[in-house]
């Protein structure tokens, strides 16, 4: 029985850390992006927001369970 909730607990803290890597990479992404820009686009904006939004709510739930480099 705890083989099976250390085995569930290591795949979706694997699935997790893909997925803090790929809201990352769409952060930088879209600031990247905003930085080009030569005048206000909100739409940009706001989808930099929504980027950046997702990976610190990923980021607050790896540290509530305590996901470490390992």
């Amino acid at each position: 029985m705890f083989g099976r909730k250390s085995k569930l607990k290591k795949e979706f803290d694997e699935q997790l850390r893909s997925l803090m890597i790929e809201t990352k990479e769409e952060w930088e992404q879209a600031r990247g992006i905003e930085r080009y820009l030569n005048d206000y686009d909100e739409e940009v904006i706001i989808r930099r927001k929504i980027a950046e939004s997702k990976h610190f709510y990923l980021y607050k739930e790896a540290k509530a369970r305590r996901l470490g480099n390992n």
